[in-house]
């Protein structure tokens, strides 16, 4: 499991994506969260844009990230 830790108070779910190293930009980023394969805290996510914060957890292809403060 992938840890970020926040510098605000949150952080763009597509951001989290590119600072874990699951995708390489953020149009893949845009890509994999429109088609419906990123999942955040177990429902799947569809909004870029999703503001994650202190113990989310994200899903995609079988790898997980957690935010921490």
């Amino acid at each position: 499991m992938e840890t970020i830790k926040l510098r605000e108070e949150f952080i763009k779910l597509g951001q989290a994506l590119k600072a874990a190293g699951f995708v390489e930009s953020g149009v893949d980023a845009k890509i994999v969260i429109t088609d419906g394969l990123v999942s955040v805290n177990g429902k799947i996510e569809t909004r870029r844009g999703r503001k994650l914060y202190k113990g989310d957890i994200v899903s995609f292809e079988g790898q997980e990230i957690k935010i921490e403060k």
